[in-house]
């Protein structure tokens, strides 16, 4: 009896050792498992685009906007004008019809002999002096350039100009008006050399044409001291 009671506690402990040992093996394998399992992967919005992902190698391939270049005004359009020259105008002197007048050009045609009418008047004052005067008798205006050209009798040239006389613009005459140039036939003293008496003299104008205006009575005595003023506006600034 004692005996059969052995080898039933002896095959109770047997099968309560390999229940144990059972347990101990399943346990094992479900840590096992957990552990190889690895982290799950979240697919929370927020988290990051993982590197081989297809929305990944579509942004590093994209290409960014390529601006337009700035459009520049194309070559010679711009309006800016030069700086204007300041005008120089020849006062009396100027040399042909598009003579400068008041510092703008004219565009005027010369006087001379065709359209004008020429006179040389001896003055009692100053002493020893004439008048010469030019009144335009065209339609259309014109300009007196510069000085008679003044040749008395014989003479081999031309009087000289005096330079105090150069008027400040040009002397314009329209249809009917008239201008003027004082000549200085010899000096009040007598100082002037190698006099002559004349009758006859002949007034060049810069345009090339020629006037012969008398001259009254026994004519003009002239010397050496022979004078002739710019073309002047007035009878006062001609003879003064």
């Amino acid at each position: 009896m004692s005996g059969r009671l052995t080898r039933t506690r002896l095959l109770a402990a047997t099968t309560v050792a390999v229940a144990a040992l059972a347990l101990t093996a399943c346990g094992g394998t479900d840590a096992s498992a957990v552990r190889n399992e690895g982290p799950a992967t979240s697919s929370t919005p927020g988290s990051p685009t993982a590197p081989n992902s297809p929305t990944a190698s579509a942004s590093s391939t994209a290409r960014p906007t390529t601006q337009p270049p700035a459009t520049r005004p194309p070559a010679g359009s711009a309006t800016t004008r030069a700086p204007r020259k300041p005008a120089t105008g020849k006062d009396g002197g100027g040399e042909s019809g598009g003579g400068k007048s008041g510092g703008g050009e004219s565009t005027n045609p010369q006087c001379g002999a065709g359209t004008t009418r020429t006179i040389a008047t001896p003055v009692a004052r100053p002493l020893n002096h004439l008048l010469i005067t030019v009144t335009n008798t065209g339609k259309k205006n014109c300009d007196l350039l510069g000085y008679p050209y003044a040749r008395f009798g014989e003479a081999q040239a031309v009087p000289p100009v005096d330079e105090a006389t150069r008027p400040q613009a040009v002397v314009t005459l329209a249809p009917g008006e008239s201008g003027y140039a004082g000549v200085r036939l010899s000096a009040a003293d007598g100082s002037g050399t190698h006099g002559y008496t004349t009758n006859s003299l002949t007034v060049g104008f810069r345009n090339g044409t020629v006037a012969n205006p008398s001259l009254a009575g026994k004519g003009v005595y002239v010397d050496s001291s022979l004078r002739v003023t710019y073309w002047q506006r007035s009878m006062g600034e001609a003879l003064n």
